[in-house]
């Protein structure tokens, strides 16, 4: 490391050198010239004062032609060290008078004038001279000129000085540079390595760290150093595409769409069943005065898995919770999705109130969900809520079994609502494929501890064949809880997890949304933004930020609200022109937690408005209602900005979908550093939502950020969404499924022939 820090230093000393070396060349003798001339005005002041001390003696004895006094007086003056000899000149230019050492060669130096100092340098056998005449007057006639002769030896030896000064100089200011030069060198060579071990580690693939690492507030990874930027930007693109395809080439192209995935299930699973499990469903039919309705949650999961299942054809088990599910549904509890063109089955479970109670809204949402994301409400855990959860978990294994029309199903099991039911299907289905995919933040092991059954949740998750995280950090951290609380053998290089003779692969796949298809009917920006403005009672021009959220105190909807006001606060001229819509769906309004939450938020709404709004205008609107994805969609491309705030998050695809809905390429989204889409849309501007003033600093950067600079970021989070899409996110997680399938079957195949081997040897 040493000799490359010497290496660096070289190609700077070298230069340094170079320019030291020229700038002696020049300045060296510059500086000759310069001290030459300051030394002769010397020399010239000195012989302008003397000649003033000997004109009136001078001016005495030249009337009475006294040579021996002014012999005497010439004597004199010539002790001086600098002085070498004195001469008189007549008017005629003839040497009267003189020193002893006064030069022959001399003479009269100059010819008459009528005044003034004449001065000149000469070189004479004693060394280099310097030579000055001035008048000697008598009332107003001139006597004569004075002739000194001044020693300029001394010069010479102070220049020498001089000159070996500043070459001392310069050396020692080289080597001082060079050293320094060596020493920053070296150090910057070291922290260039250490960045780049952290991007391999993966601790600088994000801005900032969006996990939490404390059970207090948030902590953001360090900054990386600015010049890694750029470094730090190609060699995520490259380690994620790496890490996406490390599997093999097999299938894996550039773009991945439903056919590819449909492709990918006949080619390499052999057309296998495929089975979903979550709590959520993706279709709920409600009873309303003018009939019955379907409704889409606004679920990030049902979002993503349901573009999957449009692509698998399989059947998708869920909680049945709407008003008229049991009326739409078979005898077989089926019922055919999406309603308008079907491509796949929902098949619904149903739960009485007292398990729903315990299960998803006391264990599920009251115990795991807030510590899973550590979002400042303790969680809350009570054994009545265990046994119901339980129950429900294998009521659903029961209905997967039930489901499956091989004994090798492929099942993929969603979130945190189904912690033991890969084990039970295990106990069922032993040759299943089980995935799990885990849909919000793990924590880090000690504040998982807090779970009084802990080891009975990571024994149900091992269940799994393929257990899936947003992160790696998250699947980081469920290692080393793993690690912690069970006896089990964890290889870390290869991410996996041998436990009960049995292995799970633990993997982090980015959760994504289906691109959408060109829609020609689809209205463009102009007209969305003209219909939501019109709807709003708003003018044509006025700014607009949206927010589109679960009603959940892990959505930082708070901090949002708190943003905005501090950025009209900050920037009046925002008042009146600015407008901030929060679409928040009403979610698990049963719990008081989230109805001390709803009654908060809609407090500082009422608030903020009453401070800033006036007359019809209001700077923020709160729509507490579900809305359909076409509404969303106009809201989307009708805004100028998109805030996703949350304070924890797995992922968030809200940021995705504003990305997805750009197709001016315009627009700014706001996204935490505490979710997973931070890790990957870099051109977001982002925010620790805990910091208000950061959040409106970003909130008003986004409104007048220029177009070029919209469009730039824009461009490039869309091309990332596009490729990296939920199809790609699903194909990775089968492609595993058929690569750990296809080992198994070598692995049967072996056993089998080595037991034959074994009869045949008996």
């Amino acid at each position: 490391m040493i000799v490359r820090s010497l290496r660096m230093s070289l190609r700077f000393i070298l230069p340094l050198a170079l320019v030291l070396g020229l700038f002696a060349y020049i300045v060296v003798p510059l500086l000759d010239n310069i001290t030459l001339r300051w030394y002769v005005r010397d020399l010239d002041s000195r012989a302008e004062l003397l000649a003033g001390t000997l004109r009136p003696s001078l001016a005495q004895y030249l009337p009475e032609n006294d040579a021996q006094r002014i012999g005497e007086l010439f004597q004199g003056a010539t002790r001086d060290e600098r002085l070498i000899a004195i001469g008189f000149c007549d008017n005629a230019g003839h040497l009267l008078y003189q020193s002893l050492e006064y030069p022959a060669s001399i003479g009269c130096w100059s010819t008459p004038s009528t005044g003034g100092l004449y001065k000149s340098l000469a070189q004479l056998p004693q060394g280099q001279v310097h030579i000055s005449e001035t008048p000697v007057m008598q009332d107003t006639s001139q006597l004569g000129r004075l002739v000194l002769v001044q020693d300029m030896s001394f010069v010479e030896r102070r220049n020498t000085d001089t000159k070996r000064f500043i070459f001392a100089f310069l050396a020692v200011l080289a080597v001082l540079i060079s050293l320094m030069t060596v020493f920053v060198a070296h150090l910057s060579w070291r922290g260039w390595l250490s960045a780049v071990k952290d991007i391999l580690r993966g601790e600088l693939l994000s801005k900032n760290n969006p996990a939490v690492t404390t059970d207090a507030a948030p902590a953001a990874a360090p900054a990386p150093p600015p010049e890694m930027q750029p470094l730090i930007g190609d060699l995520r693109e490259l380690l994620q595409e790496y890490h996406l395809e490390r599997q093999g080439e097999s299938g894996w192209s550039s773009d991945w769409t439903p056919d590819k995935l449909r492709a990918l299930l006949e080619a390499d699973l052999a057309g296998d069943q495929v089975l979903v499990v979550s709590n959520r469903e993706p279709y709920i039919h409600t009873k309303t005065d003018a009939g019955i309705t379907v409704q889409r949650p606004a679920s990030g999961l049902v979002t993503a898995v349901e573009a999957v299942m449009r692509a698998c054809s399989g059947t998708w088990i869920a909680h049945g919770a709407g008003s008229a599910d049991r009326e739409t549904v078979d005898k077989f509890d089926h019922v055919p999705v999406p309603p308008d063109k079907p491509s796949y089955t929902l098949r619904r479970v149903w739960l009485t109130e007292e398990e729903e109670q315990g299960y998803y809204y006391g264990f599920a949402n009251e115990g795991m969900w807030p510590l899973c994301h550590i979002a400042h409400v303790r969680p809350v855990f009570r054994s009545s809520d265990w046994e119901q959860y339980v129950k429900v978990n294998q009521r659903f294994a029961d209905a997967v079994i039930a489901e499956a029309k091989t004994d090798n199903p492929v099942v993929l099991v969603q979130d945190y609502h189904f912690a033991l039911l890969p084990r039970m299907v295990r106990a069922a289905l032993p040759k299943a494929t089980i995935i799990t995919f885990w849909h919000i933040p793990w924590p880090n092991s000690e504040s998982f501890g807090i779970c009084p059954w802990r080891e009975e949740i990571l024994d149900g998750l091992l269940g799994s064949t393929i257990l899936g995280f947003h992160t790696p950090f998250h699947r980081k951290n469920f290692l080393e809880t793993v690690d912690r609380y069970l006896e089990t053998r964890i290889e870390p290089e290869a991410s996996t997890i041998f436990y009960g003779g049995e292995m799970t692969q633990v993997e982090d796949y980015p959760i994504s949304i289906a691109w959408p298809e060109d829609n020609p009917e689809q209205p463009d920006v102009a007209i969305c933004r003209a219909q939501i403005r019109a709807e709003l009672g708003l003018p044509f021009d006025h700014l607009l930020g949206i927010g589109v959220d679960r009603l959940d105190y892990t959505k930082g909807i708070v901090e949002r609200f708190q943003a905005v006001e501090r950025m009209l606060e900050q920037q009046p001229g925002m008042v009146g022109h600015f407008t901030f819509v929060q679409i928040a769906a009403p979610s698990r309004a049963a719990l008081d937690e989230y109805q001390s939450f709803d009654a908060r938020v809609r407090k500082m709404v009422e608030r903020i408005n009453r401070r800033f709004g006036s007359g019809a205008y209001l700077p923020i609107v709160l729509k507490a209602e579900h809305h359909g994805q076409d509404d969303l969609q106009r809201y989307f491309r009708a805004s100028e900005v998109c805030m996703v705030t949350s304070l924890h998050d797995g992922m968030n695809l809200v940021a995705k979908e504003f990305i997805a809905a750009r197709d001016d390429e315009m627009g700014v989204l706001v996204l935490s550093q505490f979710t997973g889409a931070a890790r990957e849309l870099h051109e977001a501007l982002i925010i620790n939502p805990y910091h208000i003033e950061q959040g409106a600093d970003a909130l008003y950067r986004a409104l007048v950020m220029p177009p070029v600079e919209q469009r730039e970021r824009m461009k490039s989070m869309r091309a990332r969404v596009k490729h990296f899409n939920v199809y790609r996110w699903a194909g990775r997680m089968l492609l595993d499924a058929a690569r750990l399938r296809q080992r198994d079957k070598v692995m049967t195949k072996i056993d089998a022939h080595s037991r034959i081997k074994r009869r045949k040897g008996l």
